[in-house]
C-alpha cells in the first residue's frame, strides 16, 4: 500500500499530526486518526510549501511546514499542516501518479497566494488532539490565576524576586511540557484580567469602524494616516500606504464565491490584489471600516473566472 505520514509538526517543536495519506490509482484518501474521519479526492498535483511568517519586532520568524492539494485551476482542496520528508513524499507521489511542486525554496508572498487561494469545499486537516478539559479548564485557570497572582504577590511582598522568577521559570516549563497554554493564566495573572478587557475594547472600535476583522486578527486598522496595516496575533503582516497611485491601497472587495467568502485589498486600478484574506468579515463591520477610512468598497458574488483572477495572482495572502 502506497502510505505516508508526516514527520514533524508544522512548526519547530510542534506535535507531529497523526495524518495518513494513502493513493490508489490517483485518488488521494486523507485521514485523520485522531478524530477518525477520512477524505478521498483526486487531485491534480501536490504542492510541498515552507514559508516564513512574518515575526514581531525582536522575534525570530516562525517557519511553517505543509502539504497542499490543489485542483487543476490551482486551488488548494486540501492542506495539511505538518512537515513531510521530501525523498519519502517525492516516492509517494511517484507512486500515485500525482505530480509533485516542491515550493519550499518559493518566496514566502507566492506560497501564502497559492494556500488562500481556497477550492469551495476546502479543508485543513490538522491531526492533532481537540483541547482536552474543554469544560473545566477556564474555571481551573482562573484558579491557578488567582493562587498564582496571590503567590507572586506574597513573595514580592517578602523582597523574595528570586523566587518571584523561579516560580515564573517553573510555570512556564509545566506549560511547555503539558502543551496547555492555557496555564499561563497561572504565572501572568495581568493576561487573566487584560484579555476580556481588550477584547471588549476591540469590539468597541469595530463598532466605531476604526479597525475591522476579530480579536486576535486577522485584522485592519490604520498604522498611521497614510497606512494600512493587517495584523495577525501579535504579527504585523503588512503594511499598506493608502492612495491613489498603482499598488497603493485604495479599495475594499468582499467577495464570495460559492461556499468561500473573503476580502481582498485592491488598489485604484483593481487590476491584482494587494492583500487576500480569506474567511467570514461581516458586511456592515467593513463598511463602517471603509467609509471612516475613506476607501471605496464593493461587495459582490464573483464568478470562478473572476475568482481565480483575484485570487491566484495576489501579491500577499493571510491564508
Amino acid at each position: 500500500m502506497n502510505q505516508l505520514r508526516p514527520c514533524a509538526g508544522a512548526t519547530k517543536d510542534s506535535r507531529c499530526p497523526q495524518t495518513i495519506l494513502t493513493s490508489d490509482d490517483q485518488t488521494l484518501t486523507v485521514t485523520d486518526e485522531i478524530t477518525g474521519d477520512s477524505t478521498s479526492l483526486k487531485p491534480a498535483s501536490l504542492y510541498h510549501y515552507r514559508y516564513d511568517q512574518q515575526p514581531t519586532s525582536g522575534e525570530k520568524p516562525t517557519t511553517i511546514h505543509g502539504l497542499a492539494a490543489l485542483d487543476p485551476d490551482g486551488l488548494v482542496l486540501v492542506d495539511l499542516p505538518g512537515s513531510w520528508h521530501a525523498v519519502d513524499l517525492a516516492e509517494f507521489a511517484r507512486k500515485a501518479a500525482i505530480p509533485l511542486e516542491d515550493a519550499r525554496n518559493h518566496p514566502a508572498n507566492e506560497i501564502r497566494a497559492v494556500l488562500a487561494a481556497r477550492a469551495p469545499g476546502w479543508r485543513r486537516v490538522r491531526g492533532l488532539p481537540c483541547p482536552s478539559m474543554a469544560k473545566w479548564r477556564k474555571p481551573v485557570g482562573i484558579g491557578l490565576g488567582i493562587a498564582g497572582g496571590a503567590l507572586m504577590v506574597y513573595l514580592a511582598s517578602l523582597g523574595m524576586w528570586a523566587a518571584w522568577r523561579g516560580v515564573s521559570t517553573i510555570g512556564r516549563v509545566i506549560v511547555d511540557l503539558l502543551e496547555a497554554k492555557w496555564l499561563v493564566v497561572a504565572f501572568s495573572p495581568a493576561l487573566l484580567l487584560f484579555r476580556p478587557a481588550l477584547a471588549r475594547i476591540h469590539r468597541r472600535r469595530v463598532k466605531r469602524g476604526t479597525i475591522v476583522g476579530p480579536y486576535g486578527g486577522p485584522y485592519l486598522s490604520l498604522h498611521s494616516a497614510t497606512k494600512l496595516q493587517i495584523t495577525q496575533g501579535n504579527h504585523t503582516v503588512a503594511k499598506l500606504r493608502l492612495g491613489e497611485n498603482p499598488g497603493q491601497a485604495f479599495s475594499l472587495l468582499l467577495y464570495r464565491y460559492e461556499d468561500l467568502s473573503g476580502l481582498l485589498i485592491l488598489d485604484r486600478f483593481g487590476r491584482r490584489a494587494l492583500h487576500h484574506i480569506p474567511g467570514l468579515w461581516p458586511p456592515q463591520d467593513v463598511e463602517r471600516f471603509a467609509k471612516r477610512h475613506n476607501l471605496a468598497l464593493a461587495v459582490h458574488r464573483v464568478s470562478r473566472e473572476e475568482y481565480l483572477a483575484l485570487t491566484k495572482h495576489a501579491n500577499e495572502a493571510t491564508p
